[in-house]
């Protein structure tokens, strides 16, 4: 049996709400990611794993700023310093287009860090490759279509067809993998990727196309024994109930206002030919996010509605909130935002969205009557007084589907 520890989309210099913290002078939120890390990084040591897998994307680009990878290095050196085997697949966020370029977590492969291996090309690992763990690992990190293009003399100008076709390389190579494995010993596939059918967490589904997409057959292979997944911000195990677990486990703090209901974990996994057990670990302090709506169909008691939906101080609290408030343009000096303020001041930051509508009615043309003008004709006239962000090409629709409304009204008129 093996002990190891899955996370993944650290994403740890995401800084897009709060202020600096004036002891280290790091973003804060930047100090909420840390402290998730730190989490994680102290159960490895405190449950003595002999593997720690990160599935991908350490920072939110491939550039980051050198206090940012000092943090991230000085957790990871603590799992050296422990003897904890560490893999770090490198994600989309990691790496850059050009080829050649060093990749973000390049300095643990240059300074050779005891302990640590990052796995940036595809690649079979052996119980020799991994310090003599009775393990076997299929590495699958994040691969840009023109590095693989180029590696397996791929061509074409589809970005869909050419997709399907790396997908078709990938599934071949990890069946060639499984075939040469050690039948008797545990495998574990871990890949930065998107899986057909998974979902993000937006709740929408992955489409295929939209980048390099898994087939769900290939992550569900009963000849593996855990899938380590990264990528997909919503924590969900594609192959619930069966064997193997295929777990994309999350990120490690709540990146924006598409995560807020999202708890977040990582995954300890004990690992055995033909059976995991596999613990869901919530970690405990990520900040909550708030988003409250208001929408104001009248100038009377404007302030008190506003503030009838602010939920009270205790539950603002160290939160990220944010306020839309929508309404006439005309009542935009009756909002107290004095007030909101006030009220909010407790929460970690207050995002006041403002959206204000212009009421504007459509005219017609002097001396032309409606009944003598085309449906494309009046409904350019809507358009052209609505607050609808329409291009041409949206209007030319729009407008051909509201023809085919109105002809077929018509016909149906006619035939009775």
């Amino acid at each position: 049996m093996v002990k190891i520890l899955h996370f993944a989309d650290a994403h740890i210099d995401m800084a897009n709400y709060g202020r600096h913290d004036p002891e280290s002078g790091l973003p804060m939120r930047v100090m909420d990611f840390l402290a998730s890390l730190d989490e994680i990084v102290q159960s490895a040591i405190d449950n003595q794993v002999e593997m720690v897998i990160f599935a991908g994307d350490t920072y939110k680009d491939r550039s980051p700023a050198p206090t940012f990878q000092r943090e991230w290095d000085k957790r990871i050196m603590r799992l050296s310093h422990a003897g904890i085997l560490t893999l770090l697949l490198t994600g989309n966020h990691d790496i850059s287009p050009a080829t050649g370029r060093a990749h973000a977590i390049q300095e643990f492969d240059t300074l050779e860090v005891p302990h640590v291996r990052v796995l940036n090309k595809p690649q079979f690992l052996s119980p020799s490759d991994l310090e003599n763990l009775p393990i076997q690992v299929l590495a699958l990190p994040w691969i840009s279509r023109s590095g693989l293009m180029a590696s397996t003399e791929l061509s074409g100008s589809d970005p869909i067809e050419i997709y399907e076709q790396l997908g078709e390389r990938l599934n071949e190579m990890v069946h060639n993998w499984l075939d040469t494995a050690d039948p008797d010993l545990p495998i574990i596939l871990t890949a930065h990727a998107s899986v057909e059918g998974a979902q993000y967490g937006t709740e929408r589904l992955v489409m295929l196309g939209s980048d390099l997409t898994l087939p769900p057959a290939l992550v569900k292979d009963p000849r593996m024994d855990y899938v380590a997944l990264g990528h997909i911000h919503k924590p969900q195990n594609l192959n619930e109930g069966s064997h193997p677990p295929a777990i994309y486990p999350g990120s490690i703090e709540r990146v924006d206002f598409g995560e807020i209901n999202d708890k977040k974990y990582y995954i300890l996994a004990e690992i055995t030919k033909g059976k995991t057990d596999v613990t869901w670990k919530e970690l405990k302090h990520i900040r909550p996010f708030i988003d409250i709506s208001v929408v104001l169909e009248s100038e009377v008691g404007i302030n008190q509605k506003i503030q009838e939906k602010i939920p009270p101080t205790e539950a603002l609290d160290g939160a990220i909130v944010r306020l839309i408030i929508e309404y006439q343009r005309d009542w935009e000096s009756l909002i107290d935002e004095a007030t909101i303020r006030k009220m909010t001041e407790s929460a970690f930051e207050l995002h006041l969205v403002k959206r204000p509508h212009t009421s504007a009615r459509g005219r017609l043309p002097t001396g032309q009557a409606g009944s003598s003008m085309s449906v494309i004709e009046l409904l350019n006239i809507y358009w052209g007084n609505s607050n609808l962000d329409l291009n041409a090409e949206k209007k030319e629709r729009l407008n051909q589907i509201g023809k085919s409304i109105v002809d077929e009204v018509q016909s149906n008129d006619t035939e009775i």
